[in-house]
């Protein structure tokens, strides 16, 4: 069953979109000093709070490589909306279930696609 995406629907998209990208950059802004070289006296601070602090850095880091993923993905939905391609598996041309978009637009791949 192919049910059209309307301009309604791809309205609410890029809104919503948009403000993935726009909560990832405010969240960027908030936590970049977590993500800054750890700079502990070994004098005044012990080995294990040197260690704690260079594991959340490791975690600040790895949380800022997933939102810039996550930024990427919505950058990529928004140009497909422009194309006339959302909505449309980027490996079999198949339509993607709108519930699959509703949970989550920026995903490219129908669920056949992406289980396999």
């Amino acid at each position: 069953m192919i049910t059209m995406i309307t301009k309604n629907d791809l309205a609410k998209y890029s809104q919503q979109l948009q403000e993935i990208i726009s909560e990832a950059n405010r969240e960027d802004e908030t936590t970049r000093d977590s993500r800054s070289v750890v700079t502990l006296d070994q004098q005044s601070v012990g080995r294990l709070n040197r260690m704690e602090a260079m594991q959340q850095q490791a975690m600040a880091r790895a949380t800022y490589q997933r939102r810039q993923a996550q930024v990427t993905r919505a950058k990529s939905a928004l140009k497909r909306i422009a194309n006339s391609e959302f909505g449309e598996c980027l490996e079999c041309g198949e339509e993607i279930a709108a519930k699959r978009l509703q949970h989550d637009p920026t995903l490219p791949l129908c669920i056949t696609c992406a289980s396999g």
